[in-house]
């Protein structure tokens, strides 16, 4: 939604669901996605991920349940409703650019700091979204979450990129 389009095999979703939800997603769901409850029951206890997958397409859904502080409570309060395309008035809230920004440098730090997607998307969407971006925001949430060296490294790297 933001940045550089790449083509990506599944959607990420962050969800807030309580172990009291769960029976009910997953009878929501089962009937046009592959959903384990158990799995989903152990990632909702363990404020981890868990995915569904879609029979007739094969698409891949990775539902992350939000953990209970406060950046992932910014990040549901500040979410945008977005049109899903412009012949159609379906919606679906989607994270701000700057959430997205520290979500990505949150997994490429978690992941060692070795992966090209997590990395180049931080990039493109710094690229492509700089004048319309809250870098003060941007700046506080980097500075609290342990990320504000990847963050000014990849601004840097955004603003070296010609045809960004």
């Amino acid at each position: 939604m933001h940045g550089m389009y790449r083509a990506t095999a599944d959607i990420d979703i962050l969800a807030d669901i309580e172990l009291d939800q769960v029976r009910p997603l997953v009878e929501v769901l089962q009937e046009n996605f592959y959903i384990d409850e158990q799995a989903v029951r152990n990632a909702v206890a363990r404020r981890r991920y868990f995915n569904a997958i879609h029979f007739d397409s094969v698409f891949k859904v990775d539902i992350f349940v939000s953990k209970d502080d406060a950046f992932a409570r910014a990040q549901l309060d500040r979410r945008q409703l977005r049109r899903i395309s412009p012949e159609s008035d379906d919606a679906v809230f989607v994270a701000t650019a700057e959430d997205t920004v520290i979500a990505k440098l949150l997994w490429y730090q978690a992941g060692e700091e070795i992966s090209t997607n997590q990395w180049n998307d931080v990039v493109g969407i710094l690229g492509t979204s700089q004048d319309g971006l809250d870098f003060q925001y941007l700046r506080l949430w980097a500075e609290t979450l342990g990320v504000a060296e990847l963050l000014q490294k990849a601004t840097d790297e955004a603003q070296e990129e010609p045809d960004v």
